[in-house]
């Protein structure tokens, strides 16, 4: 199953006992997010590093691991759509998700529920990306 992933399902995958790590690990699914997500990562890599109690080698790591797991997507790859993603977008922040999962014609994977608020891309949350796993 193709899916892309918002920057906080990928934030998660730094949580050693987080199911959206066990989840994106899984051979069936197939992890995309915009490049911007990976650079997001690395802004806040101070905050992930003492939130989940990593040494930078811990960090690198899983980041490392998390690159071999999501394919990133330059925005070149979806440009076009964002006009059309940003109307449907629930948040504006959030346009350049709902874009790539228009070009991939793929759900997007998020907690976010106001996302969900919009018939155009299905948004699917961990327990909804679960369920549908039989999980």
């Amino acid at each position: 199953m193709r899916l892309v992933a918002d920057t906080n399902e990928l934030f998660s995958f730094f949580n050693a006992r987080s199911k959206a790590r066990e989840l994106s690990l899984l051979p069936e699914l197939e992890l995309h997010s915009p490049s911007f997500s990976l650079e997001e990562i690395e802004k806040h890599k101070s905050e992930i590093l003492k939130r989940f109690s990593l040494s930078e080698t811990q960090f690198l790591l899983i980041k490392r691991l998390l690159r071999a797991v999501i394919k990133v997507n330059k925005a070149e790859e979806y440009s076009n759509l964002l006009p059309e993603a940003k109307k449907i977008s629930p948040d504006i922040d959030d346009a350049d998700f709902f874009a790539l999962a228009l070009r991939l014609n793929c759900p997007l994977w998020s907690e976010d529920k106001l996302l969900k608020q919009q018939s155009r891309v299905k948004v699917l949350s961990t327990e909804d990306l679960m369920k549908l796993l039989g999980l």
